[in-house]
């Protein structure tokens, strides 16, 4: 792997019809900022080779609404990535690693948010960028990283949706 791109979902509706917060869909605007971010992202040339795409409901919207970006793109649904922490999400980046060179990861925060912190601290990012994390990742939020050839993280870019 030679970038990661991490992708939080798209605004979720407040509640399912089931009431299980796995089962919450993307909201209307959800779907069009997720879109957005997907068109962003490949007219700057950050295109994933392999989607790891959490399966809650949200997450597989998210892609849904990006995808049409991605066209060459592999995409694989993993349960693991619902709510999973920083470590979580990138030992499921590091799987793919042999199989990628760009590979997104579609999830949720707070893992996805801290893992960016983690790494831009790792990567020796300026304060003020760890600084403008910390404070907000919203949805629909993408950071992107340079990986190494020993595995260390180089800040490549963070977008936030506009709205």
């Amino acid at each position: 792997m030679d970038r990661l791109i991490l992708l939080r979902h798209g605004k979720a509706e407040p509640d399912s019809e089931t009431g299980d917060d796995f089962d919450r869909r993307l909201a209307a605007h959800g779907a069009v900022e997720s879109a957005a971010m997907g068109l962003r992202l490949a007219d700057l040339g950050f295109r994933p080779d392999l989607a790891m795409v959490s399966t809650a409901a949200r997450a597989r919207g998210t892609w849904e609404a990006a995808a049409p970006a991605f066209p060459e793109a592999q995409v694989r649904y993993e349960d693991e990535l619902y709510h999973a922490d920083m470590q979580t999400i990138r030992h499921v980046a590091q799987r793919a690693a042999a199989e990628a060179d760009t590979v997104m990861i579609v999830g949720h925060n707070p893992g996805l948010q801290e893992l960016t912190i983690a790494m831009l601290l790792e990567g020796r990012a300026p304060a003020g960028l760890i600084t403008k994390v910390q404070r907000n990742y919203p949805t629909a939020a993408a950071s992107v990283f340079l990986i190494d050839g020993a595995g260390r993280p180089h800040y490549d870019g963070l977008f936030f949706p506009e709205r």
